[in-house]
């Protein structure tokens, strides 16, 4: 694919793209993704938002029930921005990697990253030094940007030349320090290529070394231009929220991306949990709610009395979306819930339905913009409806691993691999099977464990289940569970056995769990994915 001349003076990012043969196909469908050649999301997101709708409009809340405007956003934004080429010499290219809570002057940084024409590195602040330093060898990160209640995991990572600054601390260096001391003069936004590289996100991988995946300014804008304004369909007075953090591209996207683009707000929890959402909710009139499906339950579970009235549009993705989440979803708010699979590679939903369209256990239809397929793992071609197969996916927005081999694990006939079984249903809905790793062989018969896992969240007493599949002498593999129990049930055979008998009478009979293992909690990636590996491996 011809890439347009980039405005980018340390050219590594465009320099480790893969081969162009390697790439998926790109498709360019809505004529809202035909951006012009030079393209700064950062200006675009802010500076273009406050020239169609104002600066005064509120942008970022917090839980203390303070404000910022779009006019402060930005004035922090250029501040920070002039720091980073000023004082610390960053240049057109550059990575700077961005760690800290989900707070304001995150949101700065990365917007401050977009307009110096540099690439934003997100990682976690979960994320520990020997996970730092694998991201920052393999990006070749030369700055980091880290709130200073967080320093200690990334000063121990051993990286020459990294210089790492903090902010929100007392230092005399502390990035906001240097940045008060700076012009209040709007800074001009480096004038990048539309396919410059923007962002480079880790996956969130459960396995393996971590990949990186490399995204261009117009695609932070086509995920608003596809899934937030064709799904979603926010608007200028919502207020948006959620769980994920700004170093996940769905809470990126959820919390950053999506509301800018159409001038709404967002409320920024700075250490969010599914049980705080409720209050949050009620206090803040939240319309717009992003999490997983896990936390959608525990929201049900810590709810009680509380006004979620404000709700109108709320968002699942992640994992598997259990049909009972969103049938109890929707019998306690009449809303219902927006799911969706995106993925790192792709930076954000692909497959969604919302309103009239959604269905409980369905995820939905391509996403304007995309096209979806579901096809033979050996052979590449469709399969029938009705036929489980891999999910193919292709939009404006795709895998381009950062000088990572594995491109063409995920990419194949231009066609983006996600990884995941899925059945093509005749009316076009795409409904989850499994990941293709997840499914279980046992006698001869093909169990998709999410099943197994929805049967046994319909039962009153199961808080969370994962169901993996474990060798068996005669039947090759068994269905083995791991539940944790609502507070009070006992964690003895004859709960085990009633779970059982429950999903025998749930589903067909031979996809039973044959083995049940009770757990405290089970374990988790911190964006909230359930780390079945680890249960494998155990």
């Amino acid at each position: 694919m011809h890439l347009l001349p980039s405005a980018h003076v340390d050219s590594f990012a465009r320099d480790h793209l893969p081969p162009a043969p390697t790439w998926p196909e790109l498709r360019f469908d809505l004529p809202e993704l035909h951006y012009p050649d030079r393209l700064n999301c950062g200006a675009e997101l802010l500076d273009a938002t406050i020239a169609r709708l104002g600066a005064d409009r509120p942008c970022l809340r917090l839980e203390d029930g303070s404000v910022w405007s779009y006019a402060r956003l930005r004035a922090q934004t250029d501040r920070i921005a002039r720091v980073l080429v000023e004082d610390l010499g960053v240049l057109p290219g550059n990575r700077v990697l961005l760690r800290g809570a989900t707070t304001p002057w995150l949101v700065a940084c990365w917007l401050a990253v977009m307009k110096a024409g540099a690439v934003a590195v997100t990682v976690l602040a979960a994320q520990r030094r020997t996970e730092l330093a694998t991201m920052i060898g393999i990006a070749r990160v030369g700055h980091a940007l880290c709130d200073a209640r967080a320093l200690e995991e990334l000063q121990a990572v051993d990286a020459p030349g990294l210089r790492v600054v903090p902010y929100g601390g007392d230092s005399d260096d502390d990035l906001l320090t240097l940045a008060a001391a700076r012009s209040d003069a709007p800074f001009p936004a480096v004038d990048t290529s539309a396919d410059d590289v923007a962002l480079i996100a880790f996956t969130s991988g459960t396995t393996g070394r971590p990949k990186g995946c490399m995204h261009f300014h117009r695609d932070v804008l086509a995920i608003a231009d596809t899934f937030s304004a064709h799904v979603l369909r926010p608007t200028p007075d919502d207020v948006f929220t959620g769980t994920p953090p700004l170093g996940f591209t769905f809470g990126l996207g959820g919390l950053v991306v999506f509301p800018l683009r159409v001038g709404a707000s967002a409320l920024l929890l700075e250490q969010p949990s599914p049980a705080s959402l409720p209050a949050a909710i009620e206090r803040h009139r939240v319309s717009v709610l992003f999490t997983a499906p896990t936390a959608y339950r525990v929201l049900l579970d810590q709810a009680g009395e509380a006004d979620l009235s404000s709700l109108r549009r709320c968002v699942s993705a992640g994992e598997n979306l259990p049909a009972a989440t969103w049938e109890a979803f929707h019998a306690r708010t009449g809303l219902p819930l927006i799911n969706g699979i995106g993925s790192t590679e792709l930076l954000h939903i692909f497959v969604s339905a919302a309103d009239a369209d959604a269905r409980p256990g369905v995820t939905g239809f391509p996403v304007p913009g995309f096209r979806a397929r579901v096809i033979d793992p050996a052979t590449g071609e469709d399969v029938p409806d009705g036929t489980p197969g891999l999910l193919a996916v292709q939009g404006p927005t795709g895998c381009r691993y950062l000088d990572d081999p594995r491109q063409g694990d995920y990419v194949r006939g231009g066609w983006n691999l996600t990884g995941d079984t899925y059945v093509r249903d005749p009316d076009g809905r795409f409904r989850y099977q499994a990941r293709a790793d997840d499914m279980i062989i046992s006698a001869g018969y093909n169990i998709a464990g999410p099943e197994v896992e929805e049967a046994l969240l319909r039962h009153p007493e199961v808080r969370e289940a994962a169901v993996i599949g474990v060798p068996d002498a005669t039947r090759g593999q068994v269905v083995k569970a791991f539940v944790v129990l609502s507070e009070g049930v006992p964690a003895d055979e004859g709960t085990a056995k009633a779970l059982q008998d429950f999903v025998k009478s749930t589903i067909s009979a031979y996809k039973y769990p044959r083995q049940v293992e009770f757990r405290e909690s089970l374990p988790r990636t911190p964006t909230g994915k359930l780390q079945r590996f680890r249960l494998r491996h155990e």
